[in-house]
């Protein structure tokens, strides 16, 4: 486990590499050009005197006797202070004075990486005090944005700084824990690529650095420390805060996030009491916002502009009047508007999971969730999500079960649910189930995906288990059946099987075993 630990860490600094030197290349040009605009690169004194190193756009022409809505803009992880410049540009225009600032322990900013900690709430209103005292910004019109962490920090200093009135929080966390550590599992290859970023580009905490050590190792010991810690820097926690304050809150995130999945931003979404839009659509981890950081036309940035012209200029340009929940398939072009999340999936059909199977753990079946950023990025451009053969899943690894062949198209919409009754032959185990979409040929799709860790469990007595797959939009075409797949390993996450553990599934009369497919109502 130890050897895996280390090869995961150190592809994952290879593609973080890699991303890094691409996309500061991609920076410079917004920088020149930014420059040349008028654009001021400043230091900000943030919590405790720690220098932030920032970047100041107002609109071209500014009326200095006249104040503007600040929008304050704290970067992604990993990434240099020039990542927002181009949105930043085009907001200025607009009428916003813009903020944006590389956050502590990144790149040339000061301290270290505390992962969205009290210091980094406490810099993002630091920043705010900043910007009205040194720029036309007027204080009854702030907001926050960002992508990924500055999406989370936005969330987390909305629950904290009253002033903060509006946020748009794209491709971010709710839930820290249900996003890395969902069903008792590390998602491995999401933590490695985060830590890989960290120490690449910044300088880890003593605190981050335990975290990431305990978490990598499976110390059950530090668990619920390690839970503390990803609560105490969740927004859900939060959450009660953040309404009584009252912000305007916009979240997009990708169906295929496989850093922060749909599912946990779905429920602080019903949450919410204020204002609020939520939207999906195909990709990963804020691949469907990338384009726009580069001044292309984007879906997610145009919406996040609309949403400050209104809670921030008051202007009636109709975004309170849509459908709040706006959601894109990841089989068709069109967006799908609903009045809240769980009128998404507003019918259900259930795949029965009938007889006993057992299967042998500690290898991989071929079922699997794919590769981090690449195989949901297929899946957005050319629509080929991770792949399987069906029939020649070995049945020694794999659990497999399918539906009827369907008469007309199944419009997927929301979380499909597993629910069934396991038996282990040891006191721990993994077991990881997906949902795939199976043509004439035997050939299954990806639908979506999620693992279950099991401990402490009694070997031999049968227990329930119930785990919601990450939320997706996904049409099945007529002739097609979906297949779901149960096995123990899958490189996304790391498994908790003992050598040699068998588990098998079984369906009691008094509690059968199913999965509940979500459904479009047509």
């Amino acid at each position: 486990m130890g050897h895996h630990r280390h090869a995961l860490r150190t592809t994952a600094v290879g593609a973080v590499s890699a991303t890094l030197i691409a996309g500061s290349a991609l920076g410079f040009a917004p920088t020149a050009q930014a420059a040349s605009a008028g654009i001021r690169f400043v230091d900000i004194s943030g919590d405790g005197g720690t220098v932030l190193k920032a970047n100041v756009v107002t609109p071209a022409n500014a009326d200095s006797t006249a104040t503007y809505p600040l929008l304050v803009l704290p970067t992604s992880w990993g990434t240099p202070q020039v990542e927002y410049l181009a949105q930043a540009q085009k907001l200025a225009d607009s009428g916003y004075v813009v903020v944006t600032y590389n956050v502590r322990g990144f790149w040339q900013s000061g301290g270290e990486i505390e992962v969205a900690g009290p210091p980094d709430i406490a810099d993002a209103s630091k920043v705010i005090d900043w910007a009205l005292a040194n720029t036309p910004a007027d204080a009854r019109k702030v907001g926050m944005a960002g992508v990924s962490y500055g999406a989370g920090i936005s969330l987390l200093a909305a629950a904290h700084d009253q002033r903060i009135k509006a946020v748009a929080a794209l491709s971010g966390w709710a839930d820290l824990i249900e996003s890395i550590y969902s069903g008792r599992t590390q998602h491995s290859q999401a933590a490695a690529l985060l830590g890989g970023a960290g120490y690449l580009t910044g300088r880890p905490s003593v605190e981050l650095q335990q975290t990431l050590d305990d978490f990598f190792s499976s110390n059950l010991a530090k668990e619920p420390e390690m839970i503390a810690w990803g609560k105490k820097r969740s927004p859900e926690t939060y959450v009660d805060q953040i309404n009584d304050n009252g912000a305007a809150v916009f979240m997009a995130n990708a169906w295929g996030d496989t850093i922060f999945p749909p599912n946990q931003y779905a429920k602080f979404y019903e949450e919410l009491t204020g204002p609020k839009r939520l939207e999906f659509r195909p990709g990963d981890h804020a691949t469907a916002e990338a384009t726009g950081l580069l001044g292309l036309p984007n879906d997610v940035w145009t919406d996040t502009g609309r949403w400050f012209d209104h809670y921030l200029k008051g202007m009636d340009n109709g975004i309170d009047r849509e459908q709040p929940v706006q959601l894109k398939s990841r089989s068709t072009g069109g967006y799908e508007g609903y009045p809240d999340w769980k009128s998404v999936g507003a019918t259900t059909k259930k795949i029965a999971l009938a007889g006993t199977t057992t299967i042998h753990t500690n290898v991989d079946s071929g079922a699997d969730g794919g590769i981090i950023f690449l195989s949901s990025l297929l899946d957005q451009l050319v629509q080929l999500p991770p792949v399987a053969s069906i029939p020649l899943l070995p049945r020694y690894w794999a659990a497999v079960w399918q539906s009827q062949k369907y008469t007309r198209a199944q419009q997927v919409r929301g979380t499909a649910k597993l629910h069934t009754t396991v038996t282990a032959t040891k006191e721990s185990g993994t077991l990881v189930a997906y949902l795939y979409d199976v043509g004439p040929l035997g050939l299954g799709k990806l639908v979506s995906n999620a693992p279950y860790t099991f401990h402490g469990q009694t070997p031999g007595k049968p227990f329930g288990v119930d785990l919601e797959l990450y939320s997706t939009a996904y049409d099945v075409p007529a002739g097609h059946r979906l297949a779901v797949v149960v096995d123990t390993v899958d490189p996304l996450y790391i498994e908790h099987n003992p050598s040699g553990a068998q588990l098998t599934f079984s369906s009691p009369a008094n509690d059968p075993s199913y999965v509940s497919i979500p459904l479009r109502e047509q």
